[in-house]
């Protein structure tokens, strides 16, 4: 009788149906758990393998729709209920998800989650979380879009969800957390140069920005913190320069302000131009002073333009041609080699569509963009000669520079053999970002470094970073007659087309291991600007970064 009774009260359990999928409410709980998910007849379950004697079956093969939507049922199911333990013991690393999926309930004072399903792709399912934070007597709405993927578990081939910190949400790394409470940084107000607010609805691309405005301002800025929910950063994160991000304001704080030098209207401009190419980013400062006056991105979560870390490709030999130049390995007018191909340290180099140029001058091959007249004078150089010239005159790859928010101030590794070769054309270990390269061209315009900066020393007394040295007036003479004619002759020609005055550009492409098309890098200047850009994957530069940055040249009168 025992046995009928309690199959009795099941049956009795009437199921609904919520977000499309079939539920039933769990007695006394009063929550909903999946009990069902659409799709997958028996048929559609994967391989199992069974050995002789009886031992337990091997599933294997392909996830089967049954068993993606089985497995991330069990997990969902588990976490709306908040059974945290068996949720965790439903993904295969269950230390790593219990602590995550505590910290949601408990650090995050995230409540009354509910957890919604949709469209399964392949091995991978989209779900909706929604539920309130709560925090001393102010509560909110929280919703927000995640996913889970299930794979094999060893040794079984058991159907699992392969444990990601961004299934509890998509901003989180590994390390990371989600903290609500008293902001540890109150919030700040960005104002432009002429004192007009920043905000990232008007320019979306500034958000890392003023993310990081924040966190190195907002405690000195005179403002007051508010109670928010965060991503605060890990160890891993830190290291790769992200900032705790607020994802909901529970209560305002009082906001500081922090003066930038941005120009609103080269702004806006630069987001303009980087909207219509993917993976775009371009930066526009002010040789004489070295004032940031734009910094866009076309992917809004990463600031590619200041922390990115690419191969500048030929944008490189603007650095190398000061270096050859200074050690008597190359003059502007004298004849230069640029062969279809040259051999050193084992690997064999060559020029774009494999040309050449007989008898012609190194003019010529700056502005052509020929690999093998710089290959060619590696035997000249010493492994570290490179670095020296990149620190000492443009005061790149020293990791001292002091913008005002979180930067990658350039790497020009010490290489030798073949490696150190390939750095000559910006291949090899060297890395650069858009601000990088901005400053290359600045400080050929300039005659002398002066490190970038979107916030005044003034305001928080920090110092810059300086170069030990400048170019001598024969070489800086040399490299703006290099410049000037690329950008009216070379490669450069056609995007400059209509810049006018006191010019100078240089085209890169970069190719990068598995991209099918190279990143294109253009760096120019033209009076007191100065401006540089990416496009990733975009092909050659002058096509595709070199519009966008003589755009913005022109727009500075």
């Amino acid at each position: 009788m025992g046995k009928r009774r309690r199959v009795a009260e099941r049956r009795k359990t009437k199921p609904a149906v919520i977000g499309g999928m079939i539920a039933v409410v769990v007695g006394g709980a009063g929550i909903g758990a999946y009990a069902l998910f659409g799709g997958g007849a028996a048929a559609e379950d994967g391989t199992s393998a069974t050995s002789a004697g009886g031992k337990k079956s091997v599933k294997t093969g392909p996830l089967s729709a049954t068993e993606v939507t089985t497995a991330a049922r069990e997990f969902l199911t588990a976490w709306q209920q908040g059974r945290v333990t068996r949720a965790a013991a439903a993904t295969d690393d269950a230390t790593a998800a219990k602590t995550l999926l505590t910290a949601h309930a408990k650090d995050a004072h995230i409540k009354d989650v509910t957890l919604t399903p949709g469209t399964r792709t392949g091995d991978r399912l989209p779900f909706t979380v929604k539920g309130t934070v709560s925090y001393k007597g102010v509560s909110k709405p929280l919703s927000y879009d995640s996913s889970l993927k299930v794979v094999r578990q060893d040794p079984d081939g058991t159907p699992i969800v392969a444990w990601e910190p961004s299934v509890v949400h998509p901003d989180l790394r590994a390390g990371d957390r989600l903290v609500t409470g008293e902001s540890g940084t109150p919030p700040v107000t960005a104002l432009d140069r002429d004192g007009g607010e920043l905000t990232t609805k008007e320019y979306p691309s500034l958000a890392p920005v003023l993310d990081g405005l924040r966190e190195k301002y907002g405690k000195t800025a005179g403002g007051k913190a508010g109670v928010e929910l965060q991503v605060v950063r890990g160890k891993a994160s830190q290291a790769k320069e992200l900032s705790d991000k607020t994802l909901l304001e529970l209560s305002e704080g009082t906001p500081g302000e922090v003066k930038t030098t941005l120009s609103p209207s080269m702004q806006a401009a630069a987001e303009g131009q980087v909207a219509s190419k993917a993976r775009a980013s371009v930066v526009v400062l002010r040789p004489s002073t070295g004032e940031i006056l734009a910094v866009a991105n076309a992917s809004r979560g990463f600031n590619t333009a200041f922390q990115g870390s690419l191969a500048p490709g030929s944008t490189m030999k603007v650095i190398t041609s000061s270096l050859l130049i200074e050690k008597g390995l190359a003059s502007a007018d004298k004849q230069h080699p640029c062969p279809k191909y040259f051999s050193y340290g084992g690997w064999k180099f060559q020029n774009d569509d494999k040309f050449q140029i007989k008898d012609g001058t190194f003019k010529a091959s700056f502005a052509r963009s020929c690999n093998t007249a710089f290959i060619s004078q590696a035997p000249e150089l010493a492994d570290d000669d490179l670095t020296k010239q990149a620190q000492q005159v443009f005061g790149l790859s020293q990791n001292n520079w002091s913008v005002g928010v979180p930067t990658f101030d350039g790497a020009v590794p010490v290489q030798s053999d073949a490696q150190m070769a390939a750095s000559l054309i910006g291949q090899g270990g060297v890395r650069m970002n858009p601000l990088n390269m901005a400053s290359v061209s600045a400080t050929i315009k300039a005659g002398v470094f002066h490190q970038p900066y979107l916030v005044a020393p003034s305001v928080d007394g920090r110092k810059l970073a300086t170069a030990s040295r400048t170019l001598s007036a024969s070489a800086l003479s040399q490299l703006r007659e290099l410049m000037a004619y690329t950008a009216a002759y070379g490669t450069a020609a056609e995007a400059m087309a209509g810049v006018t005055g006191d010019v100078g550009a240089k085209t890169g492409s970069a190719e990068v291991d598995g991209q099918k098309k190279p990143n294109g890098w253009f760096t120019a200047y033209r009076g007191d600007l100065a401006a540089a850009g990416v496009v990733q994957s975009g092909g050659h530069g002058g096509e595709t970064a070199g519009p966008i940055v003589a755009a913005l040249l022109k727009k500075g009168g």
